[in-house]
């Protein structure tokens, strides 16, 4: 890359083996279902998820609207955390694409619903209320932290989803950074919850796409529904060759961003004026506050960066920033910001 961006891990280029294999990629028209390089990577994306198929779309987001609308109808309620991305990012999907219904709950720290609370918001019989059919789900979680929640939750969610005929999605945008810092197979995860949405792009540098996966009946209909919200794509193998690499083998070295992310934490809690604690820094995001009495503001520090460093990082919130490590950062980077904002913030 020829900038220092921290702002996401969606900003990362294709590695020099992605476009080699890009460029050699056989192809054909996918909604034929005749391009071999999308088909191996729907069923290596399937296998790994321990699903029985798989469906290229073009992002996150499109994956995750195409489940809930084959999961779920017009009408129908989807039981969510009050941070999930699906709820906050994906522009009200749900509601204006589908007629979905969100009912969103508090989450703790690492962005898990309260059980007793989502056991008490699934609703009964009644023609007055909208039908309780769907829990959206996140691992990691982007916001909070990009925390790596366990196996043991989504267990607990699949036990109450099975006593009322719920389903569960599962937005893995991040899944293979969240299995990675647990330490855990992604089956592990995936095995109690009925499609999963992962992302190619981000910390595993495929250009474009993601990957939906679940039984063959639902990928069927989400297939459908892909045509429908206008994802069909034609010789998307070229696309499919970096998402093979990016399944392979980037999933592999997540372990050296997150070891980046702690690095970049345990520096930035040296800086007089920057409030973080380390601790909470699982994966690759690493989000610090500007404190009160901080002598440049979140939009003032950004612009500084940038000028004087060619750095990028990123505004979360009021007085919070974010960095993300990945592919493209390197030791070096890390240094050089710690030791910016360190000079910025003294000589303000």
């Amino acid at each position: 890359m020829d900038t220092i961006d921290f702002r996401s891990d969606t900003v990362t280029w294709p590695t020099p083996a992605m476009r080699a294999a890009m460029a050699a990629a056989p192809v054909g028209d996918d909604v034929y279902g005749e391009d071999p390089t999308v088909s191996a990577l729907e069923a290596r994306a399937a296998e790994r998820l321990g699903k029985e198929a798989g469906l290229f779309v073009s992002s996150g987001t499109q994956g995750n609207l195409i489940a809930a609308l084959v999961h779920a109808q017009r009408g129908d309620e989807a039981i969510l955390g009050e941070d999930a991305h699906t709820f906050c990012w994906e522009a009200g999907g749900l509601a204006v694409l589908g007629g979905i219904t969100p009912r969103p709950l508090p989450t703790d720290a690492l962005g898990q619903m309260d059980l007793a609370q989502v056991q008490g918001a699934i609703r009964g019989d009644n023609p007055h209320w909208p039908r309780s059919r769907l829990i959206l789900t996140e691992n990691s979680s982007g916001g909070n932290h990009g925390a790596a929640i366990p196996p043991v939750y989504f267990e607990a969610l699949r036990a109450i989803a099975n006593g009322h005929d719920l389903r569960i999605h599962l937005d893995g945008a991040r899944l293979f950074n969240a299995t990675t810092a647990l330490g855990c197979e992604p089956t592990a995860i995936t095995r109690s919850v009925d499609s999963v949405s992962i992302c190619l792009s981000k910390g595993l540098c495929a250009p474009v796409g993601s990957v939906l996966v679940g039984d063959r009946e639902f990928i069927h209909q989400a297939r459908r529904t892909r045509k429908l919200v206008g994802g069909g794509m034609r010789q998307a193998g070229i696309l499919a060759a970096a998402g093979l690499i990016a399944l392979e083998e980037m999933t592999q070295r997540l372990g050296e961003d997150h070891a980046l992310a702690q690095r970049l934490a345990q520096g930035l809690a040296s800086v007089p004026g920057i409030e973080i604690d380390p601790a909470v820094v699982q994966t690759n995001m690493v989000f610090f506050t500007l404190a009160a009495d901080a002598p440049l503001t979140p939009p003032e520090l950004v612009a500084k960066l940038w000028d004087g460093y060619g750095i990028k990082v990123g505004i979360y919130s009021y007085r919070t920033l974010r960095a993300v490590t990945h592919y493209w950062i390197t030791n070096d980077h890390v240094e050089l910001l710690v030791n910016g904002l360190r000079h910025l913030l003294a000589q303000s």
